[in-house]
């Protein structure tokens, strides 16, 4: 391709809208245009990144033999209430684009498909037979973020490969999993991506087991937690470990203390020379459930120790059916404003005790369960004669212990939040380091959640209904290509990795005027291609620097200049990851460029 003759424009400023390198290097170099809010228009140059990861992807499905096929985006919403979804898509989580059509039946933009794949094998699928059974597609999927940002990174509309296995039993489902694990590993090696699996928390997918593939960048949204032994890693939603061995209490007796301006952990420790450590702190969350039914849940936890909210939904959603309820729409810490809702007094927040009393709930207020919801995380279990509050605002109690003074709550957790620094569970030798990450990759083990909500079953061996073994593995492709910059660039401009760049080589023509040069830059881009290297031609009526600025800036891998060396035989040939640049015969140029090709993608 000439660049003459494509749609090329860069920019020189970053743009306002953008936040991150990745995103304002997409936008100035001609990748991407914004049209709206998290919906951008992939121009050429990403338009063949994002062919060249899809066909990664396709490949290494393939490899596994993994089916191709490609799925509706508009979805019925009764097969999502089939599957219990429908509410914690549209409401809870509130990331499905819902319409009503003409004849005012609801559907919904697919944001993911397991409810239409499910539909699909419940229909087709009838014998042991049959399976295992994988299929998956590479399509547009649609979610309406609160805050699209980053560009493609969280956008309301991006390209995905999504897939999906069923299975007669856990074995082949467990068997898939693994393949899955090789081949999104082959996936992001192939494509030159730094990486790290990690175990992750379901989320709204539901199902058994989960791992995330992270490409590693400082800009991730996502912290990740791991040993230097690399036998763990997780999303720090996810992330386990040993929390510090708790001081000894101080306090040996039992008794009330005024402790005025004392409403945190850190100006209470202070105020008594106490530990963290010997302080059970009481957090206050409201959870709503599908059917409306509200839970005040106080949960105990260690002073020195956070509540992982992910980890407390996860709690809440296990108990859903106590409240007759399916899915947990909503959790928060309720503000002053929703206490007023149903707090019969004012409560002495931040003087909270585990045995606040039940009647500074309203009674008979519809939906909202008149007592609390009493948890202790596995922290503050074993405390001794530790430091809480005591219902009074500035006053604590000291040398409490759980089964004298306080009721050890029946429902023991483990919600606290890991850290890096904390020990690792499997070996308490090795400490858990951090490292930020983007989610490219998830991959499922489903197990039956969706065929039995959904009637999805087979005829075993013995003649008998059963329903099917689920797994699901989604690669984010337009997430990975922007990845890629956002982990390899520089003060100049991307650096494509050389596996998924738009074009493998450019050959700059410094002066047009000069006949020589463009006669020679003519025959290496109509050689270079011949011979299967990629290659851009900048043929364009523009200054020498503007030329290698934009080439720069694009992160096409070699850059092939026919200068003033010319005179000599040679050409300038620049490597773009290192600005490492070399003269070369002309006729040495395309061999050179051909073994460097196949040895960055090989």
């Amino acid at each position: 391709m000439r660049l003459s003759q494509m749609l090329f424009v860069t920019l020189r400023e970053d743009p306002a809208e953008a936040e991150i390198p990745s995103h304002k290097l997409l936008l100035r170099a001609g990748y991407i245009r914004r049209v709206a809010s998290g919906v951008y228009a992939y121009l050429p140059l990403m338009w063949r990144v994002l062919q060249k990861a899809s066909e990664i992807v396709r490949q290494e499905m393939n490899a596994t033999g993994a089916q191709e096929c490609l799925l509706p985006q508009l979805q019925p919403a009764d097969l999502w209430r089939e599957s219990g979804r429908w509410d914690t898509y549209t409401k809870a989580e509130g990331i499905m684009f819902a319409l009503t059509d003409r004849h005012d039946r609801e559907m919904g933009l697919g944001p993911t498909h397991e409810e239409v794949i499910t539909l699909v094998a419940r229909e087709m699928i009838r014998s042991y037979r049959q399976l295992p059974l994988h299929l998956y597609q590479i399509q547009t999927k649609f979610r309406d973020e609160i805050r699209p940002r980053f560009g493609l990174m969280r956008g309301r509309e991006f390209i995905m490969k999504d897939g999906y296995s069923f299975h007669s039993d856990a074995d082949s489902l467990k068997e898939t999993y693994q393949d899955m694990d090789v081949a999104y590993s082959n996936i992001l090696r192939r494509c030159g991506l730094a990486f790290r699996a990690v175990e992750a928390d379901s989320g709204a997918i539901g199902g058994a087991a989960s791992q995330e593939f992270m490409v590693l960048a400082e800009a991730g949204e996502d912290e990740v937690l791991y040993t230097e032994d690399g036998k763990y890693s997780a999303n720090v939603e996810k992330a386990i470990s040993l929390p510090p061995e708790a001081d000894p209490s101080t306090f040996e007796g039992y008794k009330k203390l005024e402790t005025p301006n004392t409403p945190t952990i850190d100006s209470l420790s202070q105020f008594l020379k106490c530990s963290p450590t010997q302080i059970v702190k009481n957090v206050l969350y409201q959870a709503v459930y599908d059917n409306g039914a509200t839970v005040l849940a106080l949960v105990s936890i260690r002073g020195d120790q956070d509540v992982n909210e992910v980890k407390l939904q996860n709690e809440l959603s296990k108990l859903a059916v106590n409240y007759k309820g399916n899915t947990l729409l909503a959790l928060e810490v309720p503000s002053e404003e929703g206490q007023r809702k149903w707090a019969a007094n004012p409560l002495p927040l931040g003087y909270i005790a585990p045995d606040l009393a039940d009647d500074y709930i309203q009674p008979n207020i519809k939906h909202l369960e008149p007592k609390f919801l009493r948890m202790v995380d596995k922290t503050a279990v074993d405390l001794k004669n530790f430091v809480t509050g005591s219902n009074e605002s500035d006053h604590h109690v000291v040398g409490a212990n759980w089964g004298d003074q306080f009721t050890l709550p029946k429902l023991v957790v483990d919600v606290r939040k890991a850290f890096a620094g904390d020990r690792a569970v499997h070996d308490p030798s090795q400490l858990l380091q951090t490292a930020r990450g983007i989610e490219i990759g998830h991959i499922f083990q489903l197990g039956v959640k969706y065929s039995q909500a959904m009637g999805a079953v087979y005829t075993n061996e013995q003649g008998e209904e059963s329903p099917f073994w689920m797994g699901c593995y989604g690669v984010g492709v337009s997430r990975l290509a922007q990845a890629a910059v956002e982990q390899s660039y520089d003060k100049d401009g991307i650096i494509w990795p050389v596996a998924i760049a738009p074009y493998q080589a450019i050959v700059v023509i410094p002066n047009i005027a000069d006949a020589k040069q463009v006669k020679a830059a003519e025959k290496l881009y109509e050689e270079l291609n011949a011979a299967g290297v990629e290659t851009l031609l900048d043929d364009r009526d523009e200054r020498a620097g503007v030329k290698f600025k934009d080439a720069d800036l694009i992160g096409i891998p070699f850059r092939v200049v026919t200068g003033r060396s010319l005179k000599q035989g040679k050409v300038e040939v620049v490597k773009r990851a290192n600005h490492e640049a070399q003269e070369l015969a002309i006729e040495a140029v395309v061999s050179t460029l051909k073994q460097w090709v196949e040895d960055a993608v090989s």
